[in-house]
């Protein structure tokens, strides 16, 4: 007689297999056939009278919780204007819970009888249960355009800003949202295509003056061709998505897997956890996991999903918002590894010895449970003594352990000396309005690296797995410097006092010696931003050239497969190493590596750029109230047509154009890098600390002009010349070579 599971063993496979819940699904994973099928009847009819299970068509649920994200339809403004939802997936016996809305200042406005995707979150107030954050409207996904509004006389036009934008949109007087003339609008389709005439649009946000900081990214998205909507295919994929079961994965739940990630981080695709290794064979070792979405488990090949993702590439990360590869209901729900909620994940377990040095690895596809969604910031607090009420109970038994297998990595790290470059990285904080509010330079902590060790050994043993298994997949790739660029940073060290040497294979090590040269002095900075610029591009490769700035022979992504393609690939190519089911790296994806990964390395660079660029703009629409004021800074860089500097206090990079120098002719070293005053002898270089006054920004191309007033605190020598008029450059001996201009340029610099 087969044995009858109990009414706990049935609730525990329902909620580890939520979508393997049918009558038929729970009888087949208990072996129950014939005429016990009756026996399994009553138990789940018993269970859905007792309220633990309820009955959705043919399969079973737990009622008594809202889904992470879920369908809602709003109801009236109270009279507080507070606006509600009802939960339209709440079928429990109890009282239906109460859902509010808290809407973001970029959202559309809502109004009784919408239907919206939302993410909820549990909250115990006195009013309601759940508060949600709106996804989207549910029943239409509408192509948006981002452009200028031009008024008519009945409504208007939008001219779009994007460069292939090939016709205007008409905008209808009640659909106008109150835009004035040429301010910036985002709009979305208002009805179906037409054959002929402009397509119809209602504006759906003001985004204000085109120059203003809330455009800013929107403009940065457009020029650069980043699409930012997904086609109805892609969001009808990804809505239909359903949690991942146990079937087929090592159970990790019971693993104190944590998430620590910035405090305003958008999804969790990384955990991790560590321990003292109980092998006698390796005594002061430890044991790390590091657990990573399963986004292969969703996105499979050939989908429009998987379309779409290697079509963008990878995320953008704006001040103000994200340009997600995937869709919210994957990026920020199923393959985000929340706290306490079960997830599909890839792991792999790495003993690392005593001095940091990895002696296995193996990966396993699994499911696991967060143990905590935590920021680098209250971690380094706990281990510095100071614990909250969240890491507290977690300090002994779970951080102090991650941070004992960090201690460890810091060996090893040394050991094999990666480049250690010292650049803080800027923050822009905006208000509610999109407004710059502040503009600082982000800590960079224990945790922070501890992340990055952990995360580093990863792909080393991805890689390393791929390569032994020989299965094809793509490599990060970052080359040596070229000559020129390492001649130009020795030639900077060298006007600094300092020495890189020559004829010998460049290591990392002799780069990081120099940093440390630096270090302490006026010209640390300086010495690592010219080490950053002399670096190569990394990229994407089929072919393995090895990472030269982690010294590492082997080296793949892994651990981003939420916001970067590459990553997905590398998890195909795992589980079709491994033979773990039927959604790794198809043929066809072999055939084509090279292809994608030039594609995906170009996306990236993109990213980079519009980034780049937003930030500019932000920077210069901050200081556009600031024009007048004095700064300091560091000359950064040298050209014909004037000097940039990179003011300390935000780390904005403005120009001094030669133009305001003074009457006197400039000489431009291209070499030596250096301008040099015909008349008095001044010479402007890399690394000087001087005073500037900012005389114009430009928010709209995010430039800053600069007026140099003083350099290493000595006011700035003026020339003979007669007024308005350049001086003639007087005749210089042939004894002042390129060699007598470098020894000025380092007899300066030991005098300051």
């Amino acid at each position: 007689m087969t044995r009858i599971p109990t009414k706990q063993e049935v609730l525990d496979w329902i909620s580890a297999n939520p979508t393997l819940t049918s009558k038929r699904d729970i009888a087949k994973a208990f072996g129950i056939k014939g005429a016990d099928r009756i026996d399994l009847k009553r138990i789940l009819k018993e269970l859905e009278a007792e309220g633990h299970l309820e009955k959705r068509k043919r399969s079973y649920r737990d009622p008594d919780r809202l889904p992470p994200v879920s369908v809602l339809q709003v109801k009236a403004p109270n009279s507080d204007g507070d606006l509600f939802a009802r939960p339209l997936e709440w079928h429990g016996e109890g009282v239906e819970p109460i859902v509010l809305i808290v809407a973001r200042a970029s959202d559309p406005a809502l109004g009784e009888g919408d239907r919206i995707l939302a993410r909820l979150t549990v909250v115990h107030e006195e009013d309601h249960n759940y508060e949600a954050r709106l996804i989207r409207r549910i029943g239409s996904n509408p192509r948006r355009i981002v452009g200028i509004f031009r008024k008519g006389a009945e409504g208007g036009r939008i001219v779009p800003i994007d460069k292939n934008g090939q016709t205007d949109w008409l905008v209808h007087d009640g659909a106008v949202h109150g835009a004035k003339d040429g301010e910036l609008v985002e709009a979305e389709q208002a009805g179906p295509k037409n054959r002929m005439g402009l397509p119809r649009a209602r504006i759906v946000e003001r985004l204000g003056d085109p120059s203003a900081p809330k455009a800013v990214s929107l403009i940065a998205i457009h020029q650069h061709g980043i699409p930012d909507d997904f086609p109805d295919k892609v969001i009808d994929e990804a809505d239909k998505a359903k949690p991942a079961g146990l079937k087929g994965r090592e159970d990790l739940r019971e693993m104190p897997l944590l998430t620590i990630d910035p405090s305003d981080a958008r999804d969790h695709d990384d955990a991790c956890y560590a321990h003292a290794d109980d092998d006698p064979k390796n005594p002061g070792g430890h044991v790390i996991w590091v657990a990573i979405a399963d986004v292969a488990a969703y996105v499979q090949p050939g989908t429009a999903l998987d379309r779409e993702a290697r079509k963008r590439g990878n995320s953008s990360y704006f001040p103000d918002r994200v340009v997600p590869m995937l869709p919210d209901r994957l990026s920020g729900d199923l393959c985000s590894l929340h706290e306490g909620v079960p997830r599909a994940c890839i792991a792999v377990r790495m003993q690392i010895d005593a001095e940091g040095n990895k002696i296995g690895h193996r990966f396993v596809r699994g499911l696991m449970r967060s143990a905590a969604s935590l920021h680098y910031a209250e971690v380094q607090e706990a281990i510095d003594g100071n614990p909250n009420d969240r890491t507290g109970p977690l300090l002994e038994p779970v951080l102090k352990p991650l941070y004992a297998a960090y201690e460890a990595l810091k060996k090893a790290r040394a050991e094999r000396q990666p480049l250690d470059l010292d650049l803080p990285e800027r923050k822009i904080v905006l208000s509610d309005a999109g407004e710059v509010e502040s503009v600082a330079f982000r800590d960079r902590l224990d945790a922070h690296r501890l992340i990055e060790e952990f995360m580093i050994l990863a792909n080393v043993a991805a890689a390393e797995t791929l390569i032994a298994k020989r299965r094809p997949l793509l490599f990060r790739v970052h080359e040596e410097p070229a000559p020129e660029k390492l001649e130009s940073l020795r030639e900077t060290a060298q006007a600094a006092g300092l020495n890189l040497a020559k004829g010998q294979v460049l290591q990392t090590r002799h780069l990081n010696a120099l940093l440390n040269a630096a270090a302490g002095t006026e010209d640390a900075e300086l010495i690592n931003l010219s080490t950053l610029r002399s670096m190569a591009q990394a990229y994407y490769n089929p072919e393995n050239f090895g990472h030269f700035g982690l010294a590492l022979r082997n080296y793949a992504h892994f651990t981003s497969p939420i916001r970067r393609y590459a990553d997905l690939i590398v998890h195909r190519a795992l589980i079709t190493a491994h033979g773990w089911g039927k959604d790794g790296l198809t043929e066809e994806e072999i055939d084509r590596l090279e292809e994608t990964a030039t594609h995906i390395s170009d996306t990236e660079r993109r990213s980079m750029m519009a980034e780049r660029d937003t930030t500019d703009r932000y920077l210069a629409a901050y200081l556009s109230e600031r024009v007048g004021n004095e700064f300091s800074g560091r000359i950064s860089g040298i050209a014909r047509f004037g000097a940039f500097v990179k003011m300390d206090e935000t780390g904005a990079d403005g120009l001094v154009p030669v133009r305001s120098l003074g009457r006197e002719f400039f000489h431009f070293d291209r070499e030596a890098g250096t301008l040099m005053g015909s008349d008095t002898g001044l010479i402007i270089a890399i690394g000087q600390r001087v005073t500037v006054r900012l005389t114009e920004a430009t928010p709209v191309t995010g430039g800053l002009e600069l007026e140099l007033l003083s350099i290493d605190d000595q006011a700035l020598p003026r020339g003979r010349g007669s007024k308005g008029r350049p001086t003639r450059r007087k005749a210089v001996s042939t004894k002042r070579k390129k060699d007598k201009i470098k020894r000025k340029v380092e007899r300066k610099r030991r005098q300051r």
